[in-house]
């Protein structure tokens, strides 16, 4: 979260960890203290956003965010061989139906998609990060192992493509 307040400050320091120098010391293995889970969208990539170098997150892009069995092969990868302790899902969205019936802001409105759009689309968002990220242990007995044993811990996250800030969810 500390690379995420520089990049929003514009004040970047990842360049230090991808350098000439850096390469070589990756060469032959990896640490990632983080998997990022996110949408393959061209405006979402997390290096960038968390300010991180080479070697320091083990990132996953697919539209959507969907785990599909390959995508869910490799965050139990990361997290199982190479340690990462950390899983995140950064946001995107849902069904229609889950969102507007979870959304606060469809409380009791109609066609509240129609009404009160931006609202909604926040809903989407939060709702299909946060679903995303309890469904990883429900479909991968790896991961809900890791879980039970606090070798790793999995959290919810979005980001706002016009401020450029990553709200993690409680």
């Amino acid at each position: 979260m500390d690379g995420n307040k520089r990049y929003v400050e514009n004040k970047p320091t990842n360049a230090a960890m991808s350098d000439s120098a850096t390469r070589p010391s990756l060469a032959n293995s990896q640490k990632p203290y983080a998997v990022i889970l996110t949408c393959s969208d061209s405006r979402v990539p997390p290096e960038i956003l968390f300010d991180k170098g080479l070697g320091e997150i083990f990132v996953i892009r697919v539209a959507g965010n969907i785990p599909d069995p390959v995508v869910l092969g490799s965050i139990e990868y990361a997290a199982e061989h190479l340690g990462s302790p950390l899983v995140m899902v950064l946001g995107h969205e849902p069904s229609v139906k889950l969102a507007a019936k979870d959304c606060e802001a469809c409380k009791g409105v109609k066609k509240c998609a129609e009404t009160k759009k931006s609202e909604f689309i926040e809903c989407v968002i939060d709702a299909n990060a946060k679903m995303v990220a309890v469904n990883l242990t429900k479909k991968s007995k790896i991961l809900k192992h890791l879980v039970a044993e606090k070798k790793i811990k999995i959290v919810a996250a979005k980001y706002d493509l016009d401020d450029g800030v990553v709200t993690l969810f409680k």
